[in-house]
């Protein structure tokens, strides 16, 4: 059967140990999962290197110390009773002042070798530790990377709260492993094989005695630590609903006052409180065994190791020194040992993290370039037949789709919720790529453009509009390579919120907040145009952009549009009539297909679902107008 350890070496050297049995062939394919981090510790093995050769020497000058102990011990006793017959006489005086000298060299020699030791430890955490903090550095970067290149469809099918989580608590658990327990291994691994054989050939039967209860402790803590380990993720579990309920409860203070629910949130407050503090002494009550085992086992070796030197000492074979040599070397191996416990812990932990981080790493992005085309694209669009399926719900959003935009010419897409009007969007930036059918710009198939050139050159106003917690001016030239103040401010006064900005007390240098909070929805919808059409985009989409702007507001801006649209193809996708108006074709959708194609004019006189549409809206219209003038606004 194979050891833990075997199976700790079979993750560095990749080489299978053999007659594994069920559990530990299922501990070994769980840590086989750690060979991703191998690429590192080749990437900084100088760091490695030094800092196994000063994990040697530091050892080095933890053992020689105890064998001047030994030493001073053994001066002491075999001078004393020669400085005792010396008694009343003058000799003594100097055989004391050389005795003393003697012992005050072994204490400097001491202590130069206790200072040393520490500049080495320093020198072990300088290159171990800081070697863990730069894979650390790198593996977030690397995560983080591979998330930016992942389709849409990964992002709807993995929680928020899953990404961030392994980008930081499970990379922080593989730095342990990489850091503290890579150490403590070396250390405990360099400090047996150098001082076994010192205390074997020392007295054998006083280095089992010293040795037996070492094993003993390892595999406790180990068991101990378990037991915080899973406490512990217990505790964190309860803390986050801890923190959940108190930030909705905040975020909601409105909802929880005007529905007079105070009590009722104070109560469940309350109920999260208790659980958590019920896990949190459960915690305590373990951790209070942690320290008076270690203890307790630590004292156990030492009374072995006083005994059965005693012994030893009465028969001659060793010397009072010997007893005292051991003792420190029995401490100088229980703490590594009783952290192989907690680093084998560690170990797991890590290998279970890394199985995490290496599933999002193994997931490949299925939205590639056939050809990797990059050129100027013209803006004829053209979907062929179109028929697409989010793969993550099975919802069939587009049934054979067709229509045609020649460059410069300008197409509305008009539908009810759910019709299928954003996907056409989506579709056009390969964020998803079509299930049926063919799209082309400028008679190429859209698969075969460079995706950072087609993207490039398009801009899109999404429907949900997110601005970053930045300025408003870094919002708006966050498309722009080498933001330009004149392009800037245009884009800002053709998506007509330039006024709006030069009203705030800090103008363009204003500071949105989280998600553009500071911004009311229509400033919001038109600083994400305004960033959209600042880098001049070939194709520009608009996806219900204006669906957050009064009827005049919107009029404003897409009468500033007429110019922005000249020479460039554009698709405004809205629900709202009003807004197709400025295209040369428009298309209506129903249930992801195409129901009515023309013009407004052709449209109207067709009298079918847009003309429906139409007078719905300009009856809402009146309304609103009416409303706005009986209120004297």
């Amino acid at each position: 059967m194979a050891s833990l350890a075997e199976l700790i070496i079979a993750t560095f050297v990749l080489k299978k140990p053999k007659n594994l049995g069920a559990s530990q062939a299922g501990r070994y394919y769980l840590m086989k999962e750690l060979k991703h981090l191998n690429k590192y510790l080749v990437k900084y093995k100088w760091h490695l290197i030094l800092g196994l050769l000063f994990v040697v020497i530091s050892n080095v000058f933890q053992i020689l110390p105890a064998q001047m102990v030994r030493h001073s011990i053994d001066l002491v006793v075999d001078n004393i009773r020669v400085y005792r017959a010396l008694s009343n006489s003058a000799a003594q005086q100097s055989f004391f002042e050389i005795f003393a000298k003697g012992i005050l060299l072994y204490a400097v020699l001491i202590l130069v070798m206790a200072l040393l030791r520490g500049v080495f430890l320093y020198f072990v955490r300088q290159t171990l530790i800081v070697m863990s903090r730069l894979v650390e550095y790198d593996l977030k970067n690397e995560v983080f990377n591979h998330y930016q290149s992942l389709p849409l469809s990964f992002y709807r099918r993995n929680n928020t709260g899953d990404l961030m989580n392994r980008i930081s608590e499970d990379v922080g658990r593989v730095r342990m492993y990489l850091g503290p327990s890579i150490m403590y291994g070396m250390q405990l691994i360099t400090l047996f094989f150098m001082l076994v054989p010192v205390m074997f050939d020392v007295s054998v039967k006083l280095t089992w005695y010293a040795l037996i209860p070492l094993p003993i402790l390892s595999i406790s803590i180990f068991y101990v630590n378990n037991i915080i380990e899973h406490r512990s993720e217990q505790i964190q579990k309860s803390q986050s609903r801890l923190s959940t309920f108190a930030q909705e409860a905040f975020s909601g203070i409105r909802v929880i006052k005007s529905f007079t629910r105070e009590k009722e949130s104070v109560q469940n407050f309350t109920k999260e409180s208790d659980e958590y503090k019920r896990q949190s002494l459960k915690l305590t009550r373990v951790q209070s065994l942690f320290f008076p085992l270690i203890m307790g086992l630590i004292g156990l070796s030492t009374i072995l190791t006083v005994y059965a030197g005693s012994v030893e000492v009465i028969n001659g074979s060793l010397t009072f020194g010997n007893i005292a040599e051991f003792i420190i070397y029995v401490n100088l191996l229980t703490w590594p040992v009783a952290s192989l416990g907690w680093t084998t812990s560690l170990v797991q932990r890590a290998a279970a993290s890394q199985k995490r981080i290496n599933e999002f790493l193994k997931t490949k992005t299925d939205i590639l370039s056939e050809k990797d085309l990059k050129s100027e694209l013209q803006g004829k669009i053209e979907f062929e037949k179109v028929s697409f399926t989010y793969p993550d719900t099975g919802i069939e959003a587009l049934k054979d789709v067709s229509f045609v935009i020649n460059p410069g010419e300008s197409l509305a897409i008009i539908g009810k919720t759910g019709s299928g009007k954003s996907t056409v969007a989506n579709l056009i930036s390969r964020l998803y790529d079509v299930s049926k059918g063919e799209i082309r710009i400028d008679s190429v198939p859209i698969k075969h453009y460079n995706l950072l050139s087609l993207r490039s050159q398009t801009g899109v106003v999404p429907q949900d509009v997110f601005l970053f917690s930045d300025t408003i001016f870094n919002n708006i030239a966050f498309g722009l390579m080498k933001p330009e103040e004149s392009k800037v401010i245009q884009a800002a006064k053709d998506a007509d919120v330039y006024t709006n900005i030069t009203d705030f007390p800090q103008g363009f240098n204003t500071r949105v907040g989280e998600r553009g909070i500071t911004l009311s929805g229509g400033q919001k919808q038109r600083v994400s145009i305004a960033r959209a059409v600042v880098r001049e985009p070939k194709i520009l989409i608009l996806d219900d952009a204006l669906s957050a702007v009064d009827t005049k507001t919107e009029n404003t801006i897409l009468n500033s549009m007429k110019k922005i649209m000249q020479g460039r193809t554009s698709i405004i996708i809205s629900h709202r009539v009003s807004s197709a108006k400025l295209a040369n074709k428009i298309i209506v959708l129903d249930e992801g297909m195409i129901v009515e194609e023309g013009t407004h004019e052709s449209l109207i006189e067709h009298n079918g679902t847009y003309q429906e549409l139409y007078e719905k809206q300009m009856q809402g219209d009146e309304v609103e107008k009416v409303e706005v003038g009986d209120s004297g606004l």
